[in-house]
């Protein structure tokens, strides 16, 4: 078994607590582990590896997609109508401190964030081949980096730990201003670049390289609208010359696609695994048939679909909405014909699902498609869009008309600035829908966008919406005013 499957369940600097009335204001006692674990080469390994088994929770597992998507006009909560009331309330903006997914996620993103500080404060420490360790140490500071990322784009300001929870301040943390997060992102990422090998051998595929180190930075400079910056990652990124468009967009969503050489960052699961390490979304949006018998969650809407209106150059539909969801009289994943009748917009999420050949009924829990973070695809869509910011037109339009080009779709037709920049948002919707992106641009691109896509229920706030921070961390963070 490849070793980057072998996720640890580790439960790091834990603390047993005595019994006492004011324990909640005393320094923390107890045993702590750190000094025992974190002895040797293969107890690093074992702590990075529990890094990536958390960041699968986190960001595919659970939940990331009611945020991306739901939250986005590009589908509503779907399933049963009264199961998942939560989900509902995002979708419907009516959100409260005391949401389920709210405080589930947060605790499962926190819950990473202290696997990474462990792994940055104690590895070092460590006598082992010194190369190895600057490697995982760059491993954490990658994925904390990315998780810091989504944390902020989910609810803005956050408490920004960054040293393992063992005493009062590192636990007790005051919400850090945006600017602040994305400052300690960038530097997490630049540190990452400096250690991060371009490519892993066959027993480490699937850890973070520089070029995903590369990517995340480019993201993260291109939401705060540096646009320079984030076309100088770009370029450093494509200097490695080992990233490319696949040449099938289908392929991408079908097992085997995070060898596809388009994945810059695919969060893999391993499936057959106690306890369970498989993916989950291929039950939260598979259709409640008799044969697969899954929740039907996350469907697409109409105005999704609507988008899709430009034919091929042949006169055919945009492939990548058959490839992105199941509609009426189209192919579904087992050779059936999907019905509009399984899902309560007429729609599904294809792009997360796994045949039955593949992964049978009663295991559709358990699935091991891997998903796609980050891909060359969404690296070109980000390269016009901060050319065009920066005035490149043709620079822009190169660009888009390469992911256009893969759609087989004719080149870009847009007049000036604007214009281009309404042709590149609409195409990051159709290029990378159920990715769990669309909210998170629809904010980054302003209110006049947000306000148009999202429509009456939703409230625009000053500078973005944010979620409320979960009432769990407000009751049990004192440092938060």
């Amino acid at each position: 078994m490849k070793r980057q499957f072998i996720y640890a369940c580790l439960l790091l600097g834990a603390v047993s607590f005595s019994s006492c009335n004011d324990f909640l204001t005393e320094e923390l006692k107890g045993a702590y582990n750190t000094e025992s674990f974190y002895t040797n080469q293969e107890s690093a390994m074992k702590a990075i590896d529990g890094v990536y088994n958390s960041l699968s929770f986190t960001t595919s597992n659970n939940m990331i997609w009611v945020f991306g998507d739901v939250a986005s006009d590009d589908s509503e909560k779907g399933g049963n109508p009264g199961d998942q009331a939560d989900i509902r309330l995002i979708d419907e903006f009516n959100v409260s401190p005391d949401n389920g997914v709210i405080n589930t996620y947060w605790q499962f993103a926190y819950e990473t964030v202290s696997r990474t500080n462990n792994v940055i404060s104690y590895v070092p420490g460590i006598y082992m081949d010194s190369n190895l360790k600057n490697r995982i140490v760059g491993e954490a500071k990658f994925i904390r980096a990315l998780t810091y990322f989504n944390l902020t784009n989910v609810w803005g300001k956050v408490p920004l730990k960054l040293q393992p929870q063992n005493n009062q301040t590192a636990i007790y943390v005051p919400l850090s201003e945006v600017t602040d997060i994305y400052t300690q992102i960038e530097k997490d990422l630049n540190d990452a670049i400096a250690v991060l090998p371009v490519s892993y051998n066959a027993e480490d595929k699937g850890r973070a390289t520089r070029g995903a180190a590369y990517a995340l930075l480019a993201k993260a400079q291109l939401y705060q609208r540096k646009w320079s910056d984030c076309l100088g990652s770009i370029n450093e990124l494509e200097k490695t010359g080992l990233y490319s468009l696949a040449s099938d967009y289908s392929t991408l969503f079908q097992s085997g696609n995070e060898n596809s050489p388009e994945v810059l960052f695919a969060i893999r699961h391993l499936n057959d695994q106690n306890p369970g390490l498989g993916n989950i979304l291929n039950v939260w949006f598979a259709p409640a048939t008799a044969e697969e018998g899954g929740y039907y969650f996350n469907a697409p809407t109409g105005g999704y679909v609507s988008a899709f209106d430009e034919k091929t150059t042949t006169g055919q539909d945009d492939p990548r909405l058959d490839a992105s969801i199941g509609r009426d009289g189209k192919p579904w994943l087992n050779g059936e014909t999907f019905s509009a009748s399984w899902s309560p917009t007429g729609y599904l999420v294809k792009k997360h699902d796994q045949p039955l050949s593949e992964v049978a009924a009663g295991r559709k829990g358990d699935g091991y498609l891997a998903y796609i973070y980050l891909r060359y695809a969404d690296i070109l869509l980000m390269k016009a869009e901060a050319m065009n910011e920066s005035g490149n037109l043709e620079g822009a339009a190169s660009a888009i008309n390469q992911v256009r080009s893969r759609a087989q779709l004719g080149t870009v037709n847009a007049t000036g600035q604007g214009g281009m920049r309404i042709a590149i948002q609409k195409e990051r919707r159709r290029e990378l829908g159920f990715e769990f992106h669309r909210f998170f641009d629809l904010m980054r691109w302003g209110k006049e966008v947000a306000t148009d896509a999202l429509g009456p229920n939703f409230k625009w706030t000053e500078p973005r919406y944010y979620f409320p921070l979960p009432q769990a961390e407000l009751d049990a963070n004192t440092a938060i005013k």
